[in-house]
């Protein structure tokens, strides 16, 4: 300690005409304390007032250069060091000294610049502002190809430099990716693969970039896929492992890169990951198999990497992936499903699929999880389900197979995510299906439960669909036990509000329903459409230059049917109607003129 106190003051006096020797001395006792407790020593260090002093030291012509570097890269060690070194103005002379030819000063310099940087604000916007980033990025470039231990070493700790300066911090990200590093990166993990500690900074590197969107489309234009496969193809260890998939979630979100995975192998990977760690209950097996197998179902979302693996449903992936379905692990069950769904986005494949069995195995899924099942694998299930749904070749199959009592098994859920996909799902099966529609439509469970999801305001998906689910009952089936069940459940309340629906997909669906129900039913639904206020909607609705043609016309074909009830006929008579319509009768839109014409001719008749 005595030793460290003289050598403080020393430095502090003869800093700038002492010798190089008894410098050396001074730094080398400031080494050796820093070694044996690095913590006590820099603030020993802080209070003496040298960090000042370093400043003067850190020449390219002294040869006490990287020693200097080196201690700062000791003291900013600890977090309360960064903010000093800043202050007393270490960062300009350092971003001076990478300029120089010196291996070790280049070394202890990056060092002292990464330290400096991690986790501190000041500390990067110093060495951003020195213009830092911009010297360590082309000496990454001109040492890339050098393979010799001191260069590896010094790409190891230029790359960890980029990465504190960069980590978390978009701007300074987007910074480097306009500076080109990306491909840099990319060549290094290429040529330095043997070389564990830098490929693992390139990694943490990659993990950092990854995220942003602009980094997406130029690692695209590299061979950065191949690069990871390659990579990943010669990991053992569960770690190292980890660290690749880190980086290869956010890059396939990008399609392009998608595809660049799927044709450089990882498919083949992730695979025979699953098949290893399916048994087992080891954590970190356990983990793999969820990263694996989540990987897999984001491979699915590009449009071509999902055909390329659907291979006309021949594709030996594709049948692997089916082969999850029926297992023991939930994960898998899963992965399984959301691949089902994932595959089945064209006609193409759904009726393929649907034509080789796939919705049995779907079913008795769901029958594994309908009590006390797990949530994921339910809203899976039916997500694959719905979406098979969409052919309409399919729809009549899908009934038959008892896919509409299969769903129904969970009309009990509490679960808004299940609730929405089960809604989903039985309004694609009923899509001109009369028969069906008219089935469920009298099933006084579900339409019940229906009503009482429209009142869902927390939830604005399951309201929507149990409204558009409502209407299409009625639109489908046409028929007047449906209406009437409808009725009874006090269903017509909420189909008149969703004719004020933002989407005007909805108030059509809304309209057309309730056209219907006057058509069909007037009588019974006339007490509810009047409290509903149907009559001042659609005043509202055709009053209101901003609504859609087929919205306009839907209102009055809805109003011609509604004059046959005496007291909803009333109520047109008192809202003059006229006057709104006859100004629709020179609508640019023909079809809505010419439904204003006639709408005008009944409401005078009945006048």
């Amino acid at each position: 300690a005595d030793n460290l106190s003289e050598a403080l003051k020393k430095l502090k006096i003869t800093s700038t005409e002492s010798t190089a020797d008894s410098l050396e001395g001074c730094l080398d006792c400031l080494l050796q304390a820093l070694a044996q407790n690095n913590m006590e020593t820099s603030e020993k260090i802080q209070k003496s007032g040298v960090l000042q002093v370093f400043a003067s030291l850190l020449t390219p012509q002294s040869s006490c250069t990287a020693k200097v570097a080196n201690i700062i890269a000791e003291v900013a060690r600890n977090e309360f060091m960064r903010n000093p070194c800043v202050d007393a103005g270490l960062i300009p002379p350092l971003v001076q000294l990478l300029n120089c030819k010196d291996q070790e000063v280049l070394l202890q310099t990056g060092r002292a610049l990464g330290n400096i940087c991690y986790d501190s604000h000041e500390g990067r916007n110093a060495v951003d502002h020195a213009g830092g980033a911009h010297i360590v990025v082309d000496h990454l470039r001109s040492l890339c190809s050098k393979t010799d231990p001191a260069s590896e070493k010094l790409l190891t700790v230029f790359c960890g430099m980029l990465m504190n300066y960069s980590n978390e911090n978009d701007t300074l990200q987007s910074q480097l990716i306009n500076m080109g590093v990306i491909p840099t990166l990319v060549k290094l993990l290429g040529i330095h693969c043997q070389n564990a500690a830098l490929t693992e900074m390139c990694l943490v590197a990659f993990g950092n970039l990854a995220e942003l969107e602009s980094s997406k489309e130029q690692f695209a234009y590299t061979n950065i896929a191949e690069e990871l496969v390659k990579l990943f193809k010669k990991q053992i260890e569960h770690d190292k492992k980890e660290m690749i998939f880190e980086v290869l979630a956010p890059l396939a979100e990008n399609d392009v890169i998608k595809l660049q995975l799927v044709e450089a192998g990882l498919v083949e990977c992730l695979l025979e990951i699953v098949q290893k760690t399916v048994d087992s209950d080891k954590e970190d097996d356990i983990a793999e198999l969820k990263t694996a197998s989540d990987l897999m179902v984001l491979l699915l979302l590009g449009d071509e990497s999902m055909q390329k693996l659907f291979e006309g449903g021949k594709g030996s992936v594709f049948q692997r992936v089916l082969s999850w379905i029926p297992s023991n692990s939930h994960q898998l069950q899963l992965a399984g499903a959301l691949a089902i769904a994932n595959f089945a986005r064209n006609d193409g494949n759904c009726i393929h699929m649907v034509d080789n069995g796939i919705v049995q195995k779907l079913m008795d899924l769901l029958d594994r999880h309908v009590e006390d099942g797990n949530v994921t694998v339910q809203h899976a299930a039916l997500s694959a389900l719905r979406n098979l749904a969409i052919p309409v070749v399919n729809k009549a199959k899908m009934l038959s197979a008892g896919v509409a009592e299969a769903v129904l098994k969970f009309l009990r859920s509490e679960m808004p995510p299940v609730q929405f996909k089960l809604l989903g799902t039985l309004r694609m099966l009923i899509d001109a299906q009369a028969e069906a529609a008219e089935q469920l439509g009298k099933n006084v469970k579900l339409v019940e439960r229906l009503v009482e999801w429209c009142e869902a305001k927390d939830h604005a998906g399951v309201m929507g669909e149990s409204n558009r689910l409502l209407s299409a009952l009625i639109r489908h089936s046409k028929s007047k036990d449906v209406i009437r069940t409808i009725v009874q459940s006090g269903g017509i309340k909420h189909l008149v509000t969703m004719a004020t629906s933002e989407h005007v997909i909805m108030q059509n669906e809304a309209l057309v329903a309730l056209a219907l129900i006057a058509a069909l039913e007037l009588v019974t639904a006339e007490k509810d459409l009047e409290n509903a206020q149907l009559v001042q909607i659609l005043h509202r609705l055709l009053s209101d230059d901003r609504s859609a043609p087929e919205i306009k016309y839907n209102s009055m074909v809805l109003i011609c049917a509604l004059i046959g009830s005496e007291p909803l006929q009333k109520e047109v008579q008192s809202m003059a109607f006229l006057e709104v319509i006859s100004k629709l009768r020179s609508h640019e839109n023909k079809t809505v003129a010419q439904q204003a014409s006639l709408t005008e001719q009944r409401l005078a008749v009945e006048s």
